[in-house]
């Protein structure tokens, strides 16, 4: 039989290759009874080029149906298990992708409950949900919630361990580097988004997210999840990964906020210091500044900071200058002797004109 046609009856199988409808590659369909004739049926529906899609829809819709009332009465798990086989393989690609997607949630949701009422193994469970999310090129999304009294505990932990050993061997995205988002890549990805949202692991979400630091904003992303889950030790060594890669640039602002205030809850105050101070070091201006003047006072040395951070900086521009002097002038009790010489210097400039 040729590549685009029909399907054809052999015995008490439909074999057949794909027609123009989407159905890629051999298709196998027992046909046990009634009940395993809807696979078939379905197969036969998608195959036909002598009839319009709605009449074809229509019988898929019947065939859906008919699943359901199987599903009730408290069988057909393996029948809507080759059904969305069936489905999935038809919809790669076709002009009727959209709607036999919206059949295949259905028939997911279906086999899920007729998972649920009929013991099945959980790992071969798992092993099967795995392969229709990564054997396709355009694979559907599984609920792992419907699945969960199915799946118990032992099929979950493997579902487990085969994704994140899978996904473990991509590659990490680099900072500034452009991600190669093959299908592979995009299926692991959602695998395990869903995977660390039906589990609510935090370290699964870390694991996610940590494969593309391709930008500061991907560090902030790992460094908040931390921080909400109250991880607040790793939550700024994220930060300041991200800052070192980052060279100060991008979210670089957004990373040392997050880093200050969790050093300051945990109570780490001279460590917030340092974050302030490298970012005004990297980008000397009023504001930051302004932040870092209002951590090193609460760690009580202000005077001794400031004084050995503008010795030390270079190129700082005579208006934030100026802002400086201004502020630490009003001072109560006088500004220290440096706040004196650096006016001095600051007029003496403006006098010759240099900057």
């Amino acid at each position: 039989m040729g590549a685009g046609a029909p399907f054809a009856w052999s015995g008490r199988v439909i074999t057949g290759w794909a027609s123009g409808w989407g159905l890629v590659g051999r298709v196998g369909v027992r046909l046990d009874g009634a009940v395993d004739a809807l696979a078939g049926r379905a197969a036969a529906a998608l195959a036909r080029v002598d009839v319009p899609w709605s009449v074809r829809w229509d019988e898929l819709a019947a065939v859906v149906a008919e699943l359901s009332a199987v599903v009730r009465a408290g069988s057909g798990a393996s029948v809507a298990r080759e059904l969305v086989e069936v489905l999935v393989s038809a919809a790669q690609g076709g002009a009727r992708r959209a709607a036999l997607a919206g059949l295949v949630d259905r028939v997911l949701d279906l086999h899920a409950v007729a998972c649920g009422g009929a013991p099945v193994d959980g790992r071969e469970l798992a092993a099967w949900l795995l392969w229709l999310q990564t054997g396709f090129a355009e694979p559907p999304e599984v609920r792992l919630a419907a699945y969960a009294s199915a799946l118990g505990e032992d099929g979950l932990a493997f579902y487990r361990e085969r994704a994140v050993a899978r996904f473990e061997r991509l590659p990490v995205i680099g900072f500034g580097e452009t991600g190669r988002y093959d299908r592979e890549r995009w299926a692991l990805l959602r695998v395990m988004e869903e995977l660390a949202e039906h589990t609510g692991d935090v370290d699964l979400q870390v694991v996610v997210l940590s494969k593309d630091l391709s930008s500061g904003w991907h560090y902030l992303q790992v460094a908040t999840v931390l921080r909400d889950a109250g991880r607040s030790a790793e939550a700024v060594a994220w930060v300041e990964r991200g800052l070192a890669a980052t060279g100060g640039r991008g979210a670089a602002t957004r990373l040392v906020d997050l880093g200050v205030d969790e050093c300051l809850r945990a109570g780490w105050v001279r460590r917030a210091v340092g974050l302030r101070r490298r970012a005004f070091e990297a980008h000397p201006g009023w504001e930051g500044y302004a932040r870092l003047r209002a951590v090193a006072s609460s760690a009580g040395d202000w005077s001794a900071v400031c004084e050995e951070v503008l010795t030390g900086l270079v190129g700082v521009a005579d208006e934030v200058l100026w802002q400086v002097v201004e502020a630490e002038s009003a001072v109560p009790g006088g500004p220290p002797g440096w706040v004196g010489r650096l006016r001095a210097e600051l007029v003496r400039r403006r006098g010759t004109g240099g900057s």
